[in-house]
């Protein structure tokens, strides 16, 4: 239900009141609800254009950057038309704003996992995003320990990318059939999907960082060489059940 304004004036005659609204606080009504603002986010949301928006509802281009800018007030039948575009009630421009994501996560509340499906593990992890909902990545602080003899390190995969950034101590990542060694300040982005595993070099654990993202890599080859590996790909991994996050490795705590 859309709210109605306050009235700031009201006059008796013999057929009952009329009420008059002030412009200012229409205005001002209007400013608050950040109306501008939230058909800006819409579109921006959905990759479009003033002037594809503008094919959609009938309104020019410019009309509709001065209603984003807060220049013009629309009325109701244009937001209802916008709205329609973007599949919103016509309430959605008058609800109170929903709060944006944040979420702290205390040193003292995390819990210290170590690595799974092995007797004896080389690393232990703390996930960084677990009380997040629906989160797009996954977060995590790795400790490496020192390698020792017989211990050798168990490769995983999974679909999407890796990010590591290396904060203390000296890692080896070996990525399909080639080892890197970083030392701290380092970082490293990578698909993967391809085979890999880290080794702690030295006599001191090895401190990182490391975000996956849960999304198919592209390809880089030629265009339709590349759409074509994509959806096999995609094709295979949802055949089969794709890992998610480091489950293979640093498993998901949640």
């Amino acid at each position: 239900m859309i709210p109605l304004l306050t009235p700031t004036l009201v006059e008796k005659s013999g057929a009952g009141q009329r009420v008059q609204v002030d412009s200012e606080a229409a205005e001002a009504f209007i400013g608050e609800k950040r109306i501008g603002e939230r058909i800006k986010y819409l579109r921006l949301k959905k990759s479009m254009g003033l002037v594809e928006l503008g094919r959609h509802t009938g309104l020019s281009a410019s009309f509709l950057s001065q209603l984003e800018t807060g220049r013009v007030v629309p009325t109701l039948r244009n937001l209802a038309r916008i709205s329609m575009v973007f599949s919103k009630d016509l309430s959605y421009f008058f609800d109170p704003e929903p709060q944006t994501l944040f979420r702290i996560h205390r040193q003292k509340d995390r819990v210290r996992l170590p690595q799974t499906g092995v007797e004896e593990p080389s690393y232990f992890f703390e996930s960084l995003g677990y009380m997040v909902p629906d989160r797009q990545l996954d977060p995590y602080f790795a400790e490496f320990l020192p390698a020792k003899a017989g211990r050798e390190p168990r490769a995983h995969q999974h679909v999407g990318c890796e990010f590591l950034y290396l904060l203390s101590g000296n890692l080896a990542v070996r990525h399909g059939e080639t080892t890197h060694e970083l030392e701290p300040g380092d970082a490293v982005y990578f698909d993967a999907n391809t085979i890999h595993s880290y080794v702690c070099r030295g006599e001191v654990s090895a401190n990182a960082l490391i975000v996956t993202l849960q999304h198919p890599v592209p390809l880089h080859l030629g265009h339709g060489r590349a759409a074509a590996m994509n959806g096999a790909r995609m094709r295979s991994l949802n055949g089969n059940g794709a890992a998610s996050g480091l489950k293979k490795g640093l498993e998901r705590t949640q």
